[in-house]
């Protein structure tokens, strides 16, 4: 049973991996396809239909591409779609969600300071939050409020900010931003799945039919592509802050949440002005430092880490570990090797707070922490960093059997 451990790691690494790159793929469209747009140049040659046209250099070839509103008079034998870029990132997401907070629920998903409440309610509803933060955002597309663009975008601006807040009412703060990042992930894959590429297949189907296509179902698509190009930065942010207590676990977290959304709408801008070639307003990059600086104010005021485990209590589900007869020896192991960096206020120079979180003072911490210290201390070299607290081979021996005897005495 201890090497589903291993196999479980290796399993949520090989998921981490196929995000990473699908997420690539479909952000490096996305970015190339909206600074494309942006850039079109409208030329009196320009064949019947087409909107703009622009030349591309890469790879010692040039490109011309031409876009068309609607659709050209005629369909091209063979045509591109960019659609399972999108599909496989967002699939992968939810695969790592699965494994890492769901699989890991007692110890990622549920801060029982929090919310007391079980593994299986937890789950149901983060899943239910993802399916009803798409369907409210569909409603607010196809509303009348849908019509104004700008004035949609800062409704849907409230949203976010309510549903920031709301996680950190439910889950641990890590759990919180990786599901607002799913959230907002949800709404983007969505997007391309629900409306950008039914309504592209049937400007399609009515070419081959011989009809005119309507042009609304263009609109439509570019509004919700919009929303996805204004939200990839913040999306990116919450999937990297789980290696980043400093902005998960302060008690103003929402608040940092809040205002890394507008750092997107500011980057996102410059980049959109600069590629419609309508100047360079350095204004936005000013107003993104501002909003970083402070982000990181925030983040240390009060100086107070939610997640915390009361000290005096072992939460039932990880027991087994802290009555093992080979605790004593780790508990004191750990507070040897171990808590210059894993404490409340770490002493090692350059740290101020717990990588990622991690505070190893106490029984309850320790026992919590169990599979983590079996894997990146016991089965593997990666903790302490270099070493540098000198543990040695018979220390590193007692933390895999510690381990692995806790959880052959819960099977017995």
């Amino acid at each position: 049973m201890y090497e589903y451990a291993i196999a479980w790691e290796w399993l949520a690494f090989a998921a981490r991996w196929f995000h990473v790159i699908t997420a690539i793929a479909w952000i490096g469209s996305s970015f190339y396809f909206i600074a494309l747009d942006l850039g079109l140049v409208k030329r009196p040659h320009l064949p019947p239909g087409a909107y703009g046209e622009e030349w591309q250099v890469h790879g010692g070839g040039f490109y011309h591409i031409q876009k068309y509103l609607v659709a050209p008079a005629q369909m091209p034998e063979h045509l591109t779609w960019f659609k399972y870029e999108s599909y496989f990132t967002w699939i992968s997401g939810f695969l790592m969600l699965c494994i890492v907070y769901y699989g890991g629920a007692d110890l990622f998903l549920i801060d029982r300071h929090v919310l007391d409440i079980s593994p299986p309610v937890a789950i149901l509803i983060s899943l239910a939050s993802l399916a009803v933060g798409w369907i409210v955002y569909d409603l607010l597309c196809k509303s009348p409020l849908g019509r104004n663009t700008w004035g949609l975008m800062a409704v849907l601006y409230v949203v976010l900010v309510f549903m920031a807040w709301g996680y950190t009412q439910l889950f641990t703060g890590r759990a919180a931003f990786l599901h607002l990042g799913a959230f907002t992930a949800t709404i983007m894959s969505a997007n391309v799945f629900m409306i950008i590429i039914p309504n592209q297949k049937i400007v399609v189907a009515d070419l081959i039919a011989g009809r005119v296509p309507d042009p609304k179902y263009g609109q439509v698509a570019k509004q919700r592509s919009l929303h996805n190009n204004y939200l990839t930065l913040p999306v990116i942010f919450f999937m990297l802050s789980n290696h980043y207590p400093l902005a998960f676990g302060t008690q103003f977290n929402w608040l940092i949440a809040a205002l890394v959304f507008l750092m997107g709408v500011t980057i996102r801008h410059w980049f959109n002005t600069t590629h419609a070639r309508k100047g360079r307003p350095t204004w936005t990059w000013i107003v993104t430092v501002i909003l970083f600086i402070l982000i990181m104010w925030l983040s240390t005021v009060p100086k107070l880490l939610t997640g915390e485990t009361d000290a005096a209590t072992v939460a039932p589900a990880f027991q087994q570990y802290a009555g093992d007869p080979h605790f004593p020896a780790v508990k004191q192991l750990v507070s040897t090797r171990c808590s210059m960096c894993h404490a409340a206020e770490p002493v090692y120079e350059g740290i101020v707070r717990p990588p990622k979180g991690v505070v190893l003072e106490n029984d309850a911490e320790i026992a919590a922490h169990a599979r983590e210290i079996y894997i990146q201390a016991g089965r593997s070299h990666a903790m302490p960093p270099g070493n540098i607290t000198d543990i040695t081979p018979d220390e590193r021996k007692l933390l895999v059997a510690w381990f692995e005897s806790a959880v052959e005495g819960k099977k017995q």
